[in-house]
């Protein structure tokens, strides 16, 4: 048992350490969003069938374990529609914990608690509506509409004049931020849990519906009953009297305030540690089933052979080596990560030299992972012969077929320009060639006609400018003088 952990550990990589921090930091964040969302059994669900699969992949169940791979990939999808406002709000809390760092600001609630109460005791003795928002760690733009903004400093008298019943904004909500009224008269998205309503009127529909998305508190007081109300994460319940709601908001307001005395790394593996400690152990169990390099194993590929870094004033001669076999070496898992698509060699021909010579196929042409081995390359060497390219200025052949109409004379044919500039191999050079263009019918012309004829060059001659593949021909056409009958003598 020893001797197999030393194993182990012996073959823990860097990059192994760094996988099980990072799913580690996953899991836990899914723990702690499973545990605010509303239907935490489907974490269980997912956990068991999770659990099926890891044993079947231990135990080499293929067909459990194929059904299971393609049923998590059909629950992807289905988890992203059903929790989808649950996604949304981790992913706004994840982009805003920057800023939610700054947004506690100490003792200064304690204030802000006994307005809040007094303000909604008195609203309640007097039968007036109202409906506030203490926002939280969630950002509240996308669910709130309409609403003027204030930015006012809390107090009761403030929140006693938006609520009076002859004020425009009664009837909306007010929503208060780090101890100011941001906004009044906003209106709230409805709860789709009628049940949770029962016979309670728009303003608690409203602020459960609220509570719903966000992690805000709403406090609702009902200007039928003069009751009093809080709803926060998905729950509405009544408050008999202003001591539970004081209650309440000292807690909301603590847990938003920083501590006075902060040890990082001691609270950092206090909190939350049984969720933290599970998050672990799961990861390292997915590790040591999906992660942990068991063995080598050997895999051949056959990759594409590309040239570079070969000087204008050079040509390969012949046919090029376009692949090549490489034997790779490496921990499965490591082959399950590595692309085929990925893979190329690359041979430099920076410093090529004139005529027949051979290439050595090396490792550092191949890219690949660092935790595959290269074993070989087969062909280990390229057989080349390079010649190089002489600049010459090659007159335009222009290329016809078929003959003018009757009655009708070539007077010349003009290509434009005359010359071309290629780069031709001197082995070519000594020979001759020419210059051609595509062919270009006569039989349908009866006036002069300038046409654009591609240049058909051999596989072995470049075009100094590439651009250059065309010439202008202009075929001069005239009509034939007509001929006399000779007048015969008596």
């Amino acid at each position: 048992m020893s001797n197999a952990l030393w194993t182990i550990l012996d073959n823990v990589r860097i990059q192994d350490l760094l996988d099980i921090v990072i799913i580690s930091a996953l899991i836990y964040v899914i723990l702690v969003w499973f545990e605010e969302a509303a239907s935490r059994f489907v974490l269980v669900g997912i956990g068991l069938l999770g659990a099926v699969y890891i044993l079947s992949r231990v135990f080499e169940l293929y067909l459990t374990a194929v059904v299971l791979q393609a049923f998590f990939a059909v629950l992807l999808v289905a988890l992203v529609v059903i929790f989808q406002e649950e996604l949304r709000r981790f992913f706004e809390r994840l982009a805003m914990w920057a800023k939610i760092q700054d947004r506690a600001y100490g003792s200064a609630y304690h204030k802000d608690v006994d307005v809040i109460t007094l303000s909604v005791i008195n609203l309640a003795q007097k039968g007036v509506g109202a409906l506030i928002v203490i926002q939280g760690d969630d950002p509240l733009a996308r669910h709130i509409e309409g609403g003027t903004r204030l930015d006012g400093i809390l107090s009761q008298s403030i929140l006693d004049s938006i609520f009076d019943p002859h004020s425009l904004g009664h009837d909306g909500a007010v929503v208060i931020d780090r101890g100011r009224v941001a906004y009044y008269g906003c209106h709230l998205p409805l709860s789709l849990n009628p049940q949770k309503i029962q016979d309670r009127g728009l303003r608690h529909t409203a602020a459960l519906g609220l509570a719903e998305r966000s992690d805000a508190l709403c406090i609702v007081v009902s200007e039928e009953r003069g009751s009093m109300s809080v709803a926060r994460e998905g729950r509405l319940v009544s408050l008999p009297s202003g001591q539970e709601l004081k209650a309440i908001l000292e807690a909301f307001y603590a847990k938003r305030a920083p501590k006075k005395e902060s040890r990082p790394f001691s609270d950092l593996m206090k909190k939350g540690f049984g969720k933290k400690a599970t998050a672990v152990l799961l990861a390292l169990t997915l590790w040591s089933v999906f992660g942990y390099q068991k063995g080598s194993i050997r895999r051949d590929f056959v990759i594409p052979v590309e040239y570079r870094n070969l000087g204008t004033e050079w040509m390969i001669e012949g046919e090029r080596v376009t692949e090549a076999t490489v034997m790779l070496s490496g921990p499965e898992q490591a082959f399950r990560l590595l692309d085929p698509q990925t893979l190329k060699m690359s041979v430099d021909l920076s410093r090529i030299g004139e005529g027949e010579q051979s290439v050595e196929l090396t490792r550092d042409m191949v890219k690949i992972p660092s935790n595959l081995s290269l074993e070989g390359i087969n062909p280990d060497r390229i057989p080349l012969t390079v010649h190089t390219l002489l600049p010459m200025e090659m007159p335009v052949e222009v290329v016809t077929e078929g003959n003018l109409p009757a009655g009708y004379t070539l007077e010349r044919i003009d290509a434009t320009p005359p010359l071309v500039k290629v780069l031709v191999p001197s082995s070519l050079g000594r020979k001759g060639f020419k210059i051609r263009t595509e062919s270009i019918g006569l039989g349908q012309l009866t006036q002069t006609t300038t046409v654009t004829s591609k240049l058909l060059l051999p596989s072995e001659v470049r075009l100094v400018d590439s651009k250059s593949l065309g010439v202008k021909v202009t075929i001069f056409i005239q009509p034939s003088p007509l001929r006399l009958p000779l007048k015969q003598s008596s």
